[in-house]
């Protein structure tokens, strides 16, 4: 199976534990060099967080599994580049 190298998903998380430390609990799994995370949207019970992950070799399952332990569930995958390297999107005459 082909290496993940970046993955982009969607994360919705209670109030608590923060994003800070959701991320950090991210980017100690092996295999991942950096993890972004930006809120999207909050309201009254959750925030609704993109979080961009970055390695050599990612493990989805691991990744899901440590931020289902906070709390928090994965909504979405709305990214994701496998294989020896990351591939920038190039743009198209439809963008």
């Amino acid at each position: 199976m082909a290496t993940i190298r970046q993955l982009v998903i969607d994360v919705l998380k209670p109030h608590q534990p923060t994003m800070l430390s959701v991320a950090q609990r991210v980017a100690e799994l092996d295999g991942i060099g950096g993890v972004n995370a930006i809120l999207v949207e909050m309201d009254e019970e959750v925030r609704n967080i993109k979080f961009t992950i970055e390695g050599e070799d990612i493990d989805f399952e691991a990744v899901t599994e440590t931020i289902e332990d906070t709390g928090a569930q994965v909504h979405s995958v709305d990214q994701v580049a496998c294989g020896e390297y990351i591939v920038d999107e190039m743009p198209t005459p439809q963008d």
